[in-house]
């Protein structure tokens, strides 16, 4: 017998929001490691905040939304609001109940410009680390090093000269503009919506555009994001921001591997004045990895684990939405930046943790 299509709006539901989520749901597991982070940072959360005043959003729930955020790729904050005003597992991760209002995108957008700093998410991330830590899933001999393109939330209109030498911007939205035969080059220009970013490419054929460099140091074991280093992009970032992490987390007699773009007498020799093995890719010619570390197994082995730190740079960009950046200038895009790579290591903590599940009478 067909049914029939009757809709009857109904005033009370006697279902609650705990019950509408599947037992088995991903996000159960992710919510109690995400809650231990967020409890433990509560002092730090408690220094941000006037103690009167009109209450703000909770920096719990922010943090949470803004995980949800990068886990489900919601491009936008608008869309974000929206959709917590109508998904139930949104909802019920972020704390917020049926009948709870959800915040206008302003507000929400205003609170994250105060909370979310390079600071406050390097906090994050190093204590979703101190979890793989405590766990023993985190190497502390071999690592991997490499950088990665963050595109900036700039056009290349916006790139022009910085003495204001060339012709007047044009109006409107989003004009013709003619570059052929102008030789721009940091130098002499600087983009007007982002000042920080700067035009570069890696490649020789490939094309030139207002970017960040985001530098990452994994453990070679789990393929754990350790250490998070963004800075502008130049053609030096990448051996610096590498000294400058290998530096912080990596100790005497550790090894490191490398891509070839790292296969330089000056990286391979400051690693070795730090008592620290340097197993990077070497060049046909010229290289600065002599013969009889390349003969080595831990070389071969390096090599092989290295690769490991390109799926890392892979999800931040298809997943956490990475790939260009929604802020602007050095300080938001490196907070973005860890706050992506905090996700990630939470991804692979879900597969790597073995969770109890809990008892019946419980």
């Amino acid at each position: 017998m067909r049914g029939h299509d009757a809709i009857q709006n109904s005033w009370f539901s006697y279902v609650s929001l705990e019950d509408r989520i599947p037992k088995q749901h991903p996000l159960r597991r992710l919510r109690l490691l995400v809650d231990g982070v967020l409890a433990s940072m509560d002092a730090i959360f408690a220094e941000r905040y006037s103690h009167t005043g009109r209450p703000s959003i909770a920096p719990e729930k922010l943090l949470r939304a803004l995980l949800l955020q990068v886990l489900y790729t919601v491009r936008s904050e608008r869309q974000l609001m929206e959709q917590l005003d109508y998904n139930l597992l949104f909802r019920w991760f972020v704390g917020l109940g049926v009948d709870d209002a959800v915040w206008e995108r302003s507000v929400f957008s205003a609170n994250r410009e105060r909370l979310l700093s390079e600071t406050l998410s390097r906090e994050f991330f190093t204590r979703v680390l101190a979890i793989a830590e405590w766990q023993n899933l985190v190497s502390d001999e071999h690592f991997s090093v490499d950088g990665s393109l963050i595109e900036a939330w700039a056009s290349h209109k916006s790139f022009i000269k910085k003495d204001g030498s060339g012709p007047d911007k044009p109006a409107g939205r989003n004009p013709d503009v003619d570059f052929s035969g102008e030789k721009r080059s940091n130098a002499t220009h600087q983009s007007t919506t982002d000042p920080e970013a700067r035009l570069y490419k890696k490649g020789e054929y490939t094309e030139s555009k207002l970017r960040y460099i985001t530098h990452t140091l994994s453990e070679n074991r789990n393929g754990l994001i350790v250490d998070v280093e963004t800075t502008p992009a130049t053609g030096t970032a990448e051996i610096e921001a590498a000294h400058k992490m290998i530096k912080r987390r990596v100790p005497q007699g550790g090894s490191v591997g490398a891509d070839k773009g790292y296969d330089q007498t000056g990286f391979v020799n400051g690693l070795s004045e730090r008592g620290v093995k340097a197993h990077v890719a070497r060049n046909k010619t010229g290289s600065a990895i002599d013969g009889r570390t390349a003969r080595g197994k831990g070389y071969a082995q390096s090599l092989k684990r290295r690769k490991i730190v390109e799926e890392a740079f892979g999800w931040i960009k298809t997943v956490g939405g990475l790939r260009k950046t929604r802020h602007i200038g050095l300080a938001k895009v490196a907070g973005q930046a860890l706050f992506c790579f905090a996700a990630y290591n939470l991804t692979r903590l879900l597969n790597l943790l073995v969770f109890t599940p809990k008892p019946a009478w419980a």
